[in-house]
């Protein structure tokens, strides 16, 4: 039984990696969001002349403003990643509310005159509520769409310079072209790079929708395979057995000789069925050390474990291999279902006339209590009964298995090993 965990390194811990950069992008978009009221805060700051009244109707819109942005933020990325859509009123909200806020801001800071164009954080202002609330729609917007939007934005923050400003001066036109510019710069680069985050979140997702199915199909060919073979033995072998079988029961219906020697020939056929099955069993439960050292880092490299073998030259004797083979099996399958690894190191070596496998992961969650499950009790008696022992540590959020059996098939006389700290195999990288 896992104990719940109860601090939030060791709820961290125990989320894969695509729950990990969820969690981390989400997250960053809403801090992103939430910091509208700082911006606002920030211009009030800057331009001293607003109205006292005006602020406070601006601020409180503000708050508001930024509490439907990241609900509305949430929703999109909800529906962008296959939930419900966004439901119409949240947007309607956002729209009303984003609207009011880049109006207000045109009251709240006043501008008497061209002279007071260049120090007025009007302009700035009415970007805040009209710019966070796109942020907030860019999970429900292609990228193009987007760039079309914050051109259009630019156009229009640029042409509110003439509001409440008289006639039309160079200095208002210079003034309204820089900040046209400046503002497309930014909100064309706002834009991409929450669209970038939303669908960099899409991808890693899709990513993990195909291994785990990439899994499941080949459980399923497997399972197909040994249903094959099944009835490639039995498929035969049975239609044999039951067209004896009735000819002996129509024989001794009719009195006639020959039923005991049909039912004879029914029992040689059905032994040596399972004599088959048995073989076909055999091969499945057998376990092979290449085949099983291959296998370990597929299946690592699947559930996203970076992996590293050390050893795999190592000549090891036959006897010593399926005992090894074992152990490569059940250590691969406790890090993939019972650990959080990021890295694990599989090492094969010899050592005084024993083969070794040692099993490395930096998987053990934070205050975690260690217990031995059945699966590593079945192979302490597998390699008991092959004469080797199994031993296990767990430290520093690291777990170790050491299986270590009798070996006297290995190298012959002069040949020599190789060491523990062979170069790196393969490293899988990190899904």
């Amino acid at each position: 039984m896992r104990t719940r965990p109860r601090t939030f390194l060791e709820v961290w811990s125990r989320r894969t990696a695509p729950e990990r950069f969820d969690t981390y992008t989400r997250w960053t978009l809403y801090l992103l969001s939430a910091s509208e009221p700082l911006v606002a805060l920030a211009l009030v700051g800057i331009d001293p002349t607003f109205t006292v009244d005006g602020m406070r109707v601006w601020l409180l819109l503000v708050l508001l403003h930024t509490v439907v942005c990241i609900v509305t933020l949430r929703a999109g990325l909800t529906h962008f990643l296959g939930g419900a859509p966004v439901r119409p009123a949240l947007l309607g909200a956002l729209g009303v509310l984003s609207i009011a806020v880049s109006v207000v801001a045109i009251w709240t800071f006043p501008v008497d005159g061209p002279d007071d164009v260049a120090g007025s954080a009007r302009y700035y202002a009415m970007l805040v509520g009209i710019a966070f609330g796109v942020l907030a729609l860019v999970p429900s917007l292609t990228f193009r769409r987007l760039v079309v939007l914050a051109l259009g934005l630019a156009a229009v923050t640029g042409c509110s310079v003439w509001i409440g400003t008289g006639p039309i001066t160079p200095t208002t036109v210079g003034m309204a072209v820089g900040l046209a510019l400046s503002a497309a710069i930014m909100l064309v680069a706002m834009f991409g790079s929450y669209r970038a985050s939303v669908w960099m979140l899409g991808v890693v997702w899709e990513q993990e929708r195909n291994r785990v199915l990439h899994a499941r199909l080949a459980v399923a060919e497997e399972r197909l395979r040994f249903s094959r073979d099944l009835h490639d033995v039995f498929g035969r072998t049975l239609s044999v057995v039951a067209v004896k079988s009735e000819l002996a029961a129509e024989l001794a219906a009719r009195g006639r000789p020959g039923a005991e020697e049909q039912m004879l020939e029914v029992r040689r056929i059905a032994q040596d069925a399972l004599r088959e099955v048995r073989a076909v069993v055999a091969g499945y439960r057998s376990a092979d050390l290449a085949a099983e050292m291959a296998g370990a880092r597929s299946v690592l490299r699947s559930a996203g474990v970076e992996t590293v073998v050390h050893g795999e030259e190592t000549v090891i004797g036959e006897r010593a291999q399926e005992a090894l083979a074992w152990a490569v099996r059940e250590g691969v399958t406790n890090v993939v279902r019972h650990s959080s690894a990021g890295t694990c190191t599989i090492t094969l070596h010899r050592t005084d006339r024993h083969g070794v496998v040692e099993i490395v992961n930096d998987g053990v969650p934070p205050g975690a209590v260690r217990r031995s499950g059945s699966g590593l009790a079945g192979l302490g008696e597998r390699l008991a009964a092959a004469g080797g022992e199994l031993q296990t540590w767990s430290e520093e959020g690291r777990f170790g298995l050491v299986a270590r059996v009798p070996d006297d098939g290995g190298p012959a006389p002069g040949a020599t090993s190789a060491p523990r700290t062979l170069p790196a195999t393969e490293r899988a990288p990190r899904s």
